[in-house]
């Protein structure tokens, strides 16, 4: 695998027995403009890395799973004449648009999405996920709430659990949230019985497992995971990034899988209200949505078309 120095990939990949080669390399920043200033000089240089990588490698295909990161590993087929495969997440990204008219396949996460952007063998796969993530039927009234703010945490989601704490535990007998390493120390300071508080779990499918309700952003990898486990949710899309969020979270809602509220509206009392509004035959009826719109088989769909590139 081709990962960026510095990611968290890092770490996880070498712990799941996978080879890394890293590059220096960051993305195109909408949000600080004057972060850019130094791509002219990492770009080339993490291009070059990549092709030396997959010279080294020699694979009969090549997977690009979106984002600036996949770019030296595309570079590297490119120049050896290796067949790539894009797995789609954001048709509009632009790393995707660079490299779709290159792709011998591409692997949708949203059907929408198959007009514009064709390619010689355009799939509708689901986003892939790690095995464990199964449908199940979440308990009514629920009893366990998921709070998940991605793989960082989220600042906003914190400071709101934090604050309506005493009155969420007076509807749920147990919460888990995952507060990212940026709410690790401060998280220590709410000992209640029924909450437990995570910086960071590689055992999301376990919790899901048992949660019944989910208090989330809505990146597109938390999007796959309550729909292909089926789980009522509650998103609060990030306004960062060009607000890419609220795709997802516009899927979930316009499906009745999930309730939206915006990032400048979410505060402890509109929480509770929302959580308040949701009867036993509204997160029954969400839950089913979620579980329609799932894919739990994603992983193996893309792996079969990598096969059938490689042949």
């Amino acid at each position: 695998m081709v990962g960026l120095k510095g990611g968290p990939e890092e770490t996880l990949v070498p712990a799941a027995g996978v080879r890394l080669e890293t590059v220096r390399l960051r993305g195109w920043n909408r949000d600080a403009p004057r972060r850019n200033l130094a791509l002219p000089w990492l770009l080339p240089a993490a291009l070059a890395r990549g092709v030396a990588i997959v010279g080294r490698f020699a694979p009969d295909v090549v997977l690009g799973v979106g984002g600036y990161v996949m770019a030296p590993g595309l570079a590297g087929a490119i120049a050896h004449r290796v067949p790539y495969v894009l797995q789609v997440s954001e048709a509009s990204g632009l790393a995707n648009r660079i490299f779709r008219a290159g792709a011998r396949a591409a692997a949708l996460t949203f059907a929408e999405d198959g007009e514009r952007f064709a390619t010689a063998k355009t799939v509708l796969t689901g986003y892939p996920l790690r095995p464990g993530f199964r449908p199940r039927v979440p308990r009514v009234p629920p009893q366990h709430l998921l709070v998940m703010g991605g793989s960082q945490g989220a600042r906003k989601l914190n400071q709101t659990v934090w604050s309506a704490l005493p009155r969420l535990l007076e509807r749920f007998a147990q919460i888990t949230h995952l507060t990212g390493a940026q709410g690790q120390e401060e998280s220590a300071r709410y000992r209640f019985p029924g909450y437990r508080a995570l910086p960071f779990t590689g055992e999301v499918a376990s919790l899901m497992a048992d949660a019944d309700l989910v208090l989330c952003r809505s990146g597109v990898g938390t999007y796959a995971e309550v729909t292909a486990v089926g789980l009522p949710s509650i998103v609060v899309p990030g306004p960062f990034g060009g607000a890419h969020q609220e795709r997802t979270a516009a899927q979930l809602v316009a499906a009745g899988a999930a309730l939206r509220i915006a990032d400048v509206e979410f505060g402890p009392d509109r929480l509770l209200t929302e959580i308040e509004s949701l009867t036993p035959d509204r997160l029954a009826a969400m839950a089913r949505s979620a579980r329609a719109l799932g894919r739990p088989q994603a992983a193996a769909s893309v792996a079969r078309l990598l096969l059938a590139v490689a042949r």
